[in-house]
């Protein structure tokens, strides 16, 4: 259960990122109310899966997550660009992750 909710806030994660950028500095309240909302139950689920997972590791998952869900949405739905070297490197950060919870 705790790799679930670690993955979920991960992708929470990529949602408050996603809406800081388009609260235009807390200027427009609805992505304002989305960040506020999907931070903290990012944080909270990334406080519950470290019950259960090492710290080291529970972080490194949520942060991996979190960038690179939050990067693809920005190279997908933003207009970012999608380079090859771009995405090379994003799937380093997966491996990564993927790495960490086999090696968990």
């Amino acid at each position: 259960m705790a790799w679930i909710v670690l993955v979920l806030s991960g992708l929470l994660e990529t949602a408050w990122a996603i809406a800081l950028d388009r609260s235009a500095g807390f200027s427009r309240p609805l992505p304002s109310a989305v960040f506020a909302v999907s931070l903290v139950l990012s944080m909270a689920g990334l406080a519950y899966a470290l019950r259960d997972i090492p710290v080291g590791t529970g972080y490194a998952v949520w942060v991996g997550i979190g960038a690179v869900g939050t990067a693809l949405v920005g190279m997908l739905a933003l207009g970012e660009s999608a380079s090859l070297p771009r995405i090379g490197c994003l799937f380093l950060v997966v491996a990564g992750v993927v790495g960490l919870k086999i090696f968990h």
